[in-house]
């Protein structure tokens, strides 16, 4: 449905921490590391998302290669923008719907779903408008905390595989409205990509994910997408890595070259 083009942007950075080696495409902005100063991590992480939002409202059509999901904030801030609604299709190995009331291990990079939902008011101390419930598409999400996956089914969150059609048909219901599109590449099946940070086991293919990204931009009008480069720092920057990114942002439509690959 959109043939508009995108416009990379590079978060090098996972929650509070810059990783120094993570690809960055010929054209793409990159964002700069700033100096943070000492404190909790969602202060430190809140100076770095405002960065990112301006950055994202200054262009047509953002696509964010990052290294978290809580970027994913950032991305919907700038997004956010415009005064027209936005939904969100969240494809992701987990839920992120955690809290700091429920969670079992404190990470804050499972709770960036939550935060889109307004479901973390205390952790950030900037007021983002959350997205509702109801024009959230999730997406496979096999590997759930029990407390997560109450509140997910408690939720008005709209749960779908990690298949093209049945995206495609949740999408379609959301009408005319805007889209984030949001790819945590630990939705692939482990075995195909060594060296993430949070493998998952059993999973969609790269080719089938592929075919579900093309499915979200061929039916809805995506207007902003964010692609997690979710391995850890040591492979974030290797050839598997960027072969996996261009291919990925191929099924979104952008043609991402590098200076070597």
């Amino acid at each position: 449905m959109t043939n508009r083009a995108w416009d990379p942007i590079v978060t090098p950075w996972h929650l509070d921490e810059h990783l120094p080696g993570f690809p960055v495409p010929a054209g793409a902005t990159e964002m700069a590391w700033p100096s943070l100063p000492a404190g909790p991590v969602p202060d430190r992480m809140s100076l770095l998302h405002r960065n990112v939002a301006d950055a994202v409202a200054q262009v047509a059509r953002p696509l964010l290669l990052s290294g978290d999901c809580p970027t994913a904030r950032a991305a919907v801030a700038g997004l956010r923008h415009s005064p027209r609604d936005l939904a969100v299709v969240w494809l992701d190995a987990h839920g992120d719907f955690n809290t700091p009331a429920i969670t079992t291990s404190g990470y804050l990079g499972g709770m960036a779903l939550a935060m889109l939902t307004g479901r973390t008011p205390d952790l950030f101390d900037d007021a983002l408008a959350p997205v509702a419930e109801a024009h959230v598409i999730l997406s496979d999400a096999r590997d759930l905390d029990p407390a997560e996956r109450a509140a997910l089914t408690a939720s008005q969150v709209v749960r779908v595989p990690a298949e093209p059609a049945a995206l495609a048909s949740a999408v379609e219901k959301l009408g005319r409205m805007p889209v984030y599109l949001h790819l945590d590449i630990d939705i692939i099946d482990s075995a195909q990509l060594p060296g993430l940070r949070f493998p998952s086991g059993p999973g969609p293919s790269l080719t089938q994910i592929e075919e579900c990204l093309a499915a979200v931009c061929s039916t809805a009008d995506v207007t902003g997408a964010g692609i997690v480069c979710a391995w850890l720092p040591d492979r974030v920057g290797d050839r598997v890595t960027r072969a996996t990114i261009t291919r990925l942002a191929g099924a979104l439509g952008a043609d991402l070259a590098w200076s070597s690959l």
